[in-house]
């Protein structure tokens, strides 16, 4: 387990993966354009590009060379090599042995029955989805899912179509990962997005991060945790596990970190329990409340409270009513240690609080989310230089799809503005999300499956149920770049629809066209592709939905679709009509560097009915593990983004040529007689449903005891459908109990 993160290393890995898939001349030439100002956006994390100058020598991390290097690849897939592969040997492989074998060259059709996929014409595959929507009884029998790296073009055009064909069973990937601290901060603060920009983490005095790793999931934000340092920031992390990149950053930009001569980050470090955090922060907060008692008027931000908030009366009561000792053992934090975590805290006013998947995955997320508002409130926190809410975003437009409407749940405002600037009443009813567009399909209700961009069944939970969903579909259809597990198991009949990449150039009518992204500060910027197309059969995203919305709709539709094909300006003048924040925005977006959108919190305004921020009241979860259970939660290695596994190695953690692994503590493994190497299954019993995943290696890991990691998505069948956050419905992946048995297949 190493104690920092990225150095020399980082670099000779991120070039031998870009070399190694892309060559060395097309490899360079999209290294040089990415996150640059007229370049292309990232297709990995969200994470935002400085305001000001930009690094000339690499904008990016390791990570983000692998996903490019993933994306830009030489190596392509033709109709040969479907005929040569039947779907169900290549179902037979893992999902880094299907990744790795190059980009999808041309549409490929699965006729009902078929063993072997075959190519298909655009216009073909157009006509057979068209036919297939409008057979349906109801356009809610139809499911469009939308992947975080689609543009903002592309998505407004997609959820366009989607309500004018009848529905609004827009499921996305933030429904599996960030939708809790939408709802979260949506309902206390008045918006569903982070307050902060970049350059308020420079002027902090305290950084919290929690459940969140950044060396590997955002590796770019240790250059501004580094940065916050040398301007005399503290940091504090908590974390079941000590990652690496919360500890230390090499700076591979720096001759110090080339030479592996690393800068501290973490000063105090809190190995909570998994779902421990609210009862460490509500411990934190019952100590900051007895300093302002005896220090009346230096700990808390009364004049703050007073004018912005509501419900601090109750809150302060609540705190006062908890039991230290059992926020002590829900946190697994020591007393004398969170006592000098509220002394760091005391006297300052600028923090900002950092989190991700760790938080918003149980089902008391929303909960949690709203515990880490009400600190910062109390600090008076929000609408300050150096100080808010950082959820750190996962996929680099995740944040911008919902902007542009990809949600199942629109607002009445949204839905008028769409019918006042395109002539046609939208469907008012919500929609399927993830959760209930699984169950959908897999009780009959769900039967077209139509997936912009991602790998639906390796993100999804509960693998084998969400597999037969899928199976029961009469259709399904995925845009993709790249083959993956999604395309494998399908319903009666199958097609892939082969699309542009973000390094791609992108040509409409002889014109190279940009599209646009938001990330996680929301700064919305442009996003050129340079790359040479690996086939001339490949179309964007924005065009695909164009072509398809003709099919689909015909004369019945009130939208001109054929505008959009002729120049991507005319998508986003009808963008700046219909959402609110993109005035002037062919003008603006073109500015170097793009725009930032507007943001109440930053202004430190409120947009909830009150107009006042909400203080919220809830108790820790205490749960109790029977005999013999464990928690686990799923992660994701260093070698991987999301379901793209680039390698077998995570060397972070000191992991290398294996994924299906769990890591125990020590004491753990002890009680239950294992070692070292041992070989077990996992098994989850939720609602009475055995869900087992096989031939997990043991490793001794630093988690706390009666918690467990393993990897996602190899876990994910152990994620129960069922089980999901309060109000998201987000699947509660960092939430499993599991047994863990030695393996039977080991002894034979």
């Amino acid at each position: 387990m190493k104690t920092s993160a990225a150095g020399t290393p980082a670099v000779l890995h991120a070039l031998q993966h870009v070399f190694g898939e892309a060559g060395l001349f097309r490899g360079l030439k999209a290294l040089g354009k990415l996150n640059q100002k007229g370049g292309f956006d990232c297709p990995s994390c969200a994470w935002p590009d400085p305001d000001d100058e930009r690094s000339g020598i690499a904008e990016y991390c390791e990570n983000g060379a692998k996903a490019v290097a993933d994306e830009a690849t030489a190596k392509k897939l033709t109709p040969e090599f479907f005929a040569q592969h039947a779907v169900d040997e290549l179902a037979g492989l893992t999902d880094f042995e299907i990744g790795r074998k190059g980009r999808i060259a041309q549409p490929m059709y699965l006729p009902k029955g078929a063993t072997h996929y075959q190519p298909i014409t655009w216009d073909a595959a157009f006509e057979k989805i068209a036919a297939t929507l409008n057979k349906l009884d109801s356009p809610n029998e139809a499911i469009f899912y939308t992947s975080g790296r689609t543009s903002n073009e592309a998505a407004f055009l997609y959820q366009l179509f989607v309500r004018a064909y009848g529905t609004n069973n827009l499921p996305d990937c933030s429904n599996m990962c960030h939708e809790s601290s939408g709802v979260a901060l949506g309902e206390s603060l008045g918006i569903g997005k982070g307050s902060v920009k970049l350059e308020d983490l420079y002027e902090a005095e305290v950084i919290m991060i929690l459940g969140q790793n950044p060396g590997t999931n955002h590796p770019r934000m240790l250059t501004a945790l580094q940065k916050a340092k040398a301007n005399g920031a503290l940091i504090i992390s908590i974390n079941p596990l000590p990652e690496a990149g919360l500890m230390g950053f090499n700076n591979p930009q720096q001759l110090k970190g080339l030479l592996n001569i690393g800068t501290p980050l973490t000063d105090v470090f809190l190995p909570v329990k998994i779902n421990g955090d609210m009862a460490l922060l509500q411990a934190l907060e019952k100590l900051l409340l007895q300093a302002e008692e005896q220090e009346p008027g230096t700990v808390l931000d009364h004049a703050f409270i007073e004018a912005n908030t509501l419900g601090y009366a109750e809150l302060r009561q609540h705190l006062q009513q908890q039991n230290m000792d059992e926020l002590v053992q829900a946190c697994g934090i020591d007393l004398v240690q969170l006592q000098e975590t509220a002394t760091l805290l005391k006297n300052k006013k600028k923090i900002i609080a950092c989190w991700a998947m760790g938080l918003t995955q149980h089902k008391n997320a929303v909960d949690t989310i709203k515990e880490v508002v009400n600190l910062l409130l109390l600090k008076g926190s929000i609408g300050k230089k150096g100080a808010g809410t950082c959820p750190v975003r996962g996929h680099s437009n995740v944040q911008g799809d919902r902007t542009m409407g990809i949600y199942e749940q629109p607002s009445a405002r949204f839905l008028k503005s769409i019918s006042d600037n395109f002539g046609f009443t939208p469907p008012q009813a919500h929609g399927w999300d993830v959760v209930d567009a699984i169950k959908a399909m897999h009780n009959g209700q769900g039967k077209v499956f139509f997936a912009m961009g991602g790998n639906f069944l390796s993100a999804t939970p509960d693998t084998q149920y969400t597999a037969a969903a899928l199976s029961k579909c009469l259709l399904t259809v995925h845009v993709s770049t790249k083959l993956n597990r999604s395309h494998l198991v399908h319903g009666e009949e199958a097609l892939i629809l082969p699309c542009l990449g973000r390094s791609d150039k992108d040509t409409q009518h002889g014109e190279d066209q940009f599209v646009s992204c938001e990330n996680s500060m929301g700064v919305v910027q442009s996003s050129k592709g340079i790359l040479a197309p690996v086939s001339d059969e490949l179309l964007s995203e924005p065009a695909i939905v164009c072509r398809l919305a003709k099919a689909t709709l015909g004369d019945r539709s009130t939208v001109n679709w054929d505008k959009y094909l002729e120049h991507y300006d005319h998508i986003r003048d009808d963008i700046e009509k219909t959402i609110p924040g993109f005035e002037q925005y062919n003008e603006r977006v073109r500015i170097p560097g793009g725009f930032y959108l507007p943001n109440c919190n930053r202004e430190g305004n409120f947009d909830t009915a009150s107009r006042k921020a909400q203080f919220n009241i809830a108790s820790p979860a205490l749960l109790v593990l029977g005999k013999e259970e464990l928690l686990m939660m799923t992660i994701r290695s260093h070698d991987q983004f999301n379901t793209t596994i680039y390698g077998l190695d995570d060397r972070y953690r000191g992991i290398y040529q294996e994924r299906r692994v769990i890591m125990m503590n020590q004491g753990d493994m002890t009680a239950r007689g294992l070692n070292k190497g041992d070989v077990v299954d996992l098994f989850n019993y939720h609602d009475g449903v055995e869900r087992a995943a096989h031939q997990f290696i043991v490793v001794p890991y630093a988690i706390p005891a009666g918690c467990t990691a393993t990897y996602f998505p190899e876990a994910n069948v152990l994620v129960p459908i069922n089980s999901v956050a309060d109000k998201s419905n987000t699947p509660t992946s960092k939430h499993v109990v599991i047994l863990v048995k030695k393996s039977k297949a080991a002894h034979a």
